[in-house]
């Protein structure tokens, strides 16, 4: 797959198949995350995958709970001006994402596997998240979907818990991706154009370029 496909195609896809993920794709999908820049090259970084149904079941009503507590607080305003002007584009967006986020939440169990990332004494994320957005580019090349969620942090010490996850030598939970092979259909994610967020050498200073539209394909 060419770069510029897997870097413009490459967005959340939550709902997916219950189909499994063969074990030699998932480790296609490892190797290019371990190849991810590493902080002074220290690859303080460990990854679980989560395939077993039961600790799936452990896990899930923790993430629906999380899931839950930010439609009532952190997104709230954003979700009740949704719903009270349904007919904007923006509302329309906004209700499709979180019809999507409780898709994923809903079934939870249901997603083939979860992949779990974990940087020691690292709370930056410097290392672990280029890693993990390693392995979401190489899951698109697999045609695998995937989604990064940091909800489950609100419960971080159940689910190192239920993880096994050994509590005195500085582990963090970065963050869980989604994997499953998608219900949907690949394409280039709507993004406010780069140059109304981009400046140059000055905080809103006219970073020199302009496009509208993609530049791929």
């Amino acid at each position: 797959m060419d770069v510029r496909e897997a870097l413009y195609t490459t967005r959340a896809m939550r709902r997916v198949t219950s189909e499994p993920i063969p074990v030699d794709v998932q480790a296609r999908i490892m190797d290019a995350a371990v190849r991810a820049p590493s902080g002074g090259n220290t690859q303080n970084w460990r990854f679980l995958l989560v395939d077993d149904p039961g600790v799936k079941a452990r896990i899930a009503p923790l993430y629906q709970q999380a899931i839950s507590g930010l439609w009532s607080s952190y997104y709230k305003d954003r979700i009740d001006a949704a719903n009270a002007t349904p007919e904007l584009e923006e509302s329309k967006s906004m209700l499709r994402v979180q019809r999507s986020a409780q898709w994923l939440a809903d079934n939870f169990e249901a997603v083939p596997v979860w992949l779990f990332g974990f940087s020691q004494h690292d709370g930056s994320g410097s290392s672990i998240y280029p890693a993990l957005w390693n392995a979401m580019l190489a899951a698109r090349a697999e045609g695998v979907g995937t989604s990064l969620t940091q909800a489950l942090v609100f419960f971080n010490d159940q689910v190192l818990e239920i993880l096994g996850v050994p509590g005195d030598e500085g582990w963090l939970m970065a963050g869980a991706v989604s994997m499953g092979y998608p219900t949907g259909r690949w394409g280039v994610a709507a993004r406010q154009p780069a140059h109304e967020v981009t400046f140059r050498n000055q905080w809103g200073d006219d970073p020199g370029f302009r496009d509208p539209e993609p530049l791929w394909p």
